[in-house]
């Protein structure tokens, strides 16, 4: 377990941190944390009171295309998420100094459709923000093609480390005196998951990692950022886990071992694992022991928060045979309504035929109804249906049918039985696989 002191600026203990899980790590422990990748208050709020049930600071993320410079899906600036994320922490009495902070693929990952010079300038300027608003570590991702490179082949490492030195630069200039820990990497899985199912993924070779980290040293030390290599504390790989609409490829140590076993090697870095979502227990303890330190996960959150909806939906049919006052949340059908009147976050992804998308927009793994979360018409839902599960008391019947794997817990607590606890265990339940 990992401990900050108090009185400790942000950028200071964000270093430390790094510092001692790889100084632990390196020593042979199986320490590592968890990064939560979601804008959702919900999510949110479960993993800081995670944290304070565990005694452990919380890593909380923003993504590139949930949060920038022209507000992202989120609706959420850089500056506009911290002061999210702070007012939950200061609600819940979590306390900052165990609040961390990162920005994980900052790039040009919203503007890959345009060339190098504007697609940069932007990713340049979200870089910016992000360090200015107070994340301390900084996930540089430039893996993706723009407009104006080659339509074949993969992007050179000289390529992709050359365009993070320049993010990484401007990043320095916005942050001062207190600079932020870097994560790189040249074989970053896609964001929100795989657009197929598979049955496998290459796993990162020794030798292609050695590749990776000696072209960004050499681009970071030909750009003067000397001192900011020394901060870098983590490269992304493909360790061989992947998830997709319908699919999960679970860790396999023996397929990594090649990996692993230079991973081992490196001083100063540890592995940064992205696509953890629904690994088994097991296989995050086996990730943990393999010295994957960041463990990422973000949709496997809100698709624990859409089980507990649904269920929470079939147990307000249950309790209100008859209409409740105020009338029935209709949870389901209104959340399949507006993803069926704004596809734009899904139709891309979901494929086959009519029948599989509508099972898609409510079960797939990739879970893109979370894009719609805090759609006016939905959140209204949400709170209709939290009212009227908590007007009752909810029976023990109903709590073990529809909540089973948190039925015990829930039997040895002292308060009342709610929505919102029940919203919020579901997603514990998923969190607490990552200690």
């Amino acid at each position: 377990m990992f401990t900050v002191s108090p009185g400790s600026e942000s950028f200071m203990k964000t270093v430390t941190f790094f510092n001692n899980l790889i100084r632990e790590q390196k020593s042979g422990r199986d320490t590592a944390v968890c990064s939560v990748c979601s804008a959702n208050e919900f999510v949110l709020e479960a993993a800081m009171e995670d944290g304070k049930e565990s005694g452990r600071p919380v890593l909380i993320e923003a993504t590139a295309n949930q949060v920038n410079q022209f507000g992202g899906y989120s609706g959420m600036k850089p500056k506009d998420f911290v002061s999210f994320v702070k007012n939950i922490a200061r609600r819940l009495d979590f306390p900052e100094e165990s609040l961390i902070l990162g920005g994980d693929h900052l790039g040009p990952l919203v503007w890959s459709d345009e060339e190098e010079r504007h697609a940069m300038d932007k990713a340049a300027t979200l870089v910016s923000q992000y360090v200015e608003a107070g994340f301390t570590k900084i996930h540089i991702d430039t893996t993706m093609r723009l407009a104006d490179d080659p339509k074949t082949g993969r992007l050179p490492d000289s390529v992709i480390a050359r365009r993070a030195a320049w993010l990484c630069d401007a990043a320095e200039a916005s942050a001062g005196e207190d600079k932020p820990v870097y994560v790189i990497g040249s074989e970053v899985p896609i964001p929100g998951g795989a657009m197929e199912n598979e049955d496998s993924v290459e796993i990162t070779k020794p030798e292609d990692l050695e590749s990776t980290l000696e072209a960004f040293r050499k681009a970071f030390h030909e750009a003067g950022l000397h001192e900011a290599w020394r901060r870098v504390v983590a490269v992304v790989v493909q360790p061989g886990v992947e998830f997709a609409d319908n699919s999960i490829i679970q860790y396999d140590p023996v397929k990594a071992a090649k990996l692993i076993d230079y991973a081992r090697s490196l001083d100063n870095v540890v592995l940064e694992g992205h696509s953890t979502d629904y690994q088994p227990k097991a296989a995050l303890d086996m990730m943990r022991r393999d010295g994957i330190a960041i463990l990422k996960v973000g949709p496997a959150l809100t698709f624990a928060l859409r089980e507990a909806l649904f269920d929470l939906e079939r147990m307000e049919q249950i309790l209100y045979p008859f209409s409740p006052d105020g009338g029935y949340s209709y949870f389901s059908n209104i959340l399949e309504g507006q993803l069926m009147s704004n596809p734009v976050y899904w139709e891309k992804y979901y494929r086959g035929s009519p029948q599989e998308k509508a099972y898609a927009r409510s079960f797939s793994l990739s879970d893109r109804c979370r894009y719609y979360l805090n759609d006016p018409i939905i959140k209204a839902s949400i709170a209709r249906l939290i009212r009227n599960i908590n007007a009752v008391e909810l029976p023990f019947g109903l709590l073990s049918q529809y909540f089973p794997d948190q039925k015990e817990r829930l039997l040895t607590m002292k308060t009342k039985i709610t929505a919102e606890l029940l919203i919020k265990e579901r997603i514990k339940d998923v969190l607490r696989k990552y200690r």
